[in-house]
């Protein structure tokens, strides 16, 4: 009796699941625009599930389209450049996240978070503003191989991982992030870079052209003049060196097989720009029994770091390879080294230096030599001779001045201010004079760069070591006693300082026995 209890209650409770359901069905029919045409069937069955879009999917259809009020901030479509990758935003999901290991020096380094699509320039600028370093447009990232004696500073578009992805896994190849004033001086001072003996118009041989009409041209217009001249190059895989007439094109690099004749059946093709990575060679000599000091080589991007890979070349002076260097750069890379330019330049102007910091930034071309000696007010000094002996008697009467402010009581700091240049940056102790050289050699040497390095020579006494036209210049810092005074002097006690730190801030406002002033000081960072 239970059983059939419960058969028959069941068999209710189903006949009216499908009334229910059918009544829905009906009331469905009814409301319906067709229902005319419809008809009543058996029950459907109701889904007990339904997909639910997700979170994602939802804000793409209910989210309505804005467009990007700043197009031109986009990167193009198929450019290597990444624009804004440091600007808090999640990398793209297509890109792999990289460790990069980066070096300031010898033994300190630190490691970088990047993706694929990570700039050079990004690299500098996070390193720059981790570091708290002034003019981020002077640090560069520096390949450094250091078994082969080669350097290249990486061009700010360059994506670090794909060049790191070019060495070899068993290597001592690295990053070095480092000052380089003169990745851009070309576009300020271009006769410093290009020699007019080394220029020739491509279009018509007999006719040179200025190194100002040679930037302005491969900017502008796009055309390429010729770059000519003598080098000792030595292919890879011999011990010879041979000079050679050579010539730099935009379709590459030729060297003459008669004399300095530029005949098509005279030249004999070296390698292609598109495909050529230009280096800086360092122990020349020593690595690879260079006829100078001045070596550079060539190395095809696909070809693997060896030495018999290596185009080796020398130059007679500094000057000169670092035109052909500048010029393997321009030709190469072209619009975009402006491109790059003028993107360190707005970056500098959005972190513009304090008025402190920014005093002595164009002196020079704001400065004129006054005579205020008369009652009638000030008058501008035409005479260059005159100016001179104004500047002279300048710097009298303000060492007289600095004297006599130091001279009173310093409540037991004499100390602190005889050392107080061992903290600045352009100290670098005890250096030697050939170590001097080459750190200024490394970031640029450009006019003005200096540093200042104990005397191997003499005792107690300092080298201020500066950079004019391309060339180191040292100059002898001797301590000097006048009564109970110590104080110290470049010019046989003509000028006198009490202080190292008086010493540079005069002469990054007077140049005094100084061919240049003091601009730039060669710096080296722990980072």
């Amino acid at each position: 009796m239970e059983v059939k209890g419960c058969r028959s209650e069941l068999e209710v409770f189903r006949r009216l699941t499908i009334e229910t359901v059918s009544r829905r069905d009906s009331v469905s029919v009814k409301c319906s625009p067709s229902s005319q045409i419809l008809q009543m069937s058996t029950p459907r069955s109701i889904p007990l599930t339904h997909s639910i879009p997700t979170k994602r999917e939802f804000r793409a259809s209910s989210a309505p389209l804005i467009p990007n009020p700043f197009p031109e901030l986009c990167s193009p479509t198929h450019s290597p450049v990444l624009t804004g990758s440091f600007s808090g935003r999640d990398p793209p999901s297509n890109s792999s996240t990289h460790v990069l290991r980066v070096f300031g020096d010898a033994t300190h380094s630190r490691s970088v978070l990047v993706t694929s699509g990570t700039t050079a320039h990004d690299v500098c600028r996070m390193l720059a503003q981790n570091a708290h370093c002034t003019d981020e447009e002077s640090w560069a990232l520096i390949e450094h191989h250091s078994a082969l004696g080669l350097e290249r500073c990486l061009e700010d578009h360059e994506l670090v991982v794909q060049v790191q992805s070019s060495w070899p896994v068993e290597s001592d190849t690295k990053l070095i992030f480092r000052k380089n004033y003169a990745k851009y001086e070309f576009f300020k001072k271009p006769v410093l870079f290009f020699p007019e003996h080394m220029i020739s118009d491509s279009t018509d041989v007999t006719k040179g052209m200025t190194s100002s009409e040679l930037v302005q041209n491969m900017v502008k217009s796009g055309s390429c003049p010729e770059i000519q001249g003598f080098l000792h190059m030595r292919e890879g895989g011999k011990k010879s060196w041979k000079k050679l007439y050579f010539v730099l094109r935009r379709s590459g690099l030729y060297c003459s097989n008669k004399g300095q004749s530029k005949e098509p059946r005279h030249l004999q093709f070296v390698g292609d720009l598109e495909d050529l990575n230009v280096f800086t060679v360092f122990n020349g000599r020593k690595l690879y029994g260079a006829p100078g000091e001045h070596v550079f080589c060539i190395k095809a991007s696909k070809d693997r770091f060896r030495c018999q890979d290596l185009k080796l070349m020398c130059a007679d002076s500094e000057q000169s390879r670092t035109c052909w260097i500048t010029a393997f750069r321009l030709f190469k890379h072209g619009k975009q080294l402006q491109c790059n330019y003028q993107l360190s330049q707005s970056s500098a102007r959005l972190h513009k230096p304090s008025r402190q910091d920014s005093k002595y930034a164009d002196r020079e071309e704001s400065m004129v030599a006054m005579d205020f000696s008369g009652k009638s007010g000030g008058r501008v000094i035409q005479n260059p001779h005159e100016a001179q002996n104004a500047e002279q008697e300048e710097g009298h009467n303000w060492r007289k001045r600095e004297a006599l402010r130091h001279s009173l009581p310093t409540n037991g700091h004499g100390s602190h201010l005889s050392a107080v240049h061992r903290v600045q940056p352009w100290f670098h102790g005890g250096v030697s004079r050939t170590e001097a050289q080459r750190l200024l050699e490394e970031q640029g040497q450009v006019d003005g760069m200096f540093l200042i390095r104990d005397s191997q020579l003499h005792a107690q006494c300092f080298v201020l070591s500066l950079c004019y036209k391309l060339k180191t210049k040292h100059y002898l810092i001797i301590p000097l006693e006048q009564g109970d005074k110590q104080y110290y002097t470049m010019d046989d006690g003509v000028t006198l300082f009490t202080d190292l730190l008086q010493l540079v801030e005069f002469h990054q406002i007077n140049r005094g026995i100084l061919p240049v002033c003091l601009k730039h000081p060669c710096t080296c960072i722990a980072i």
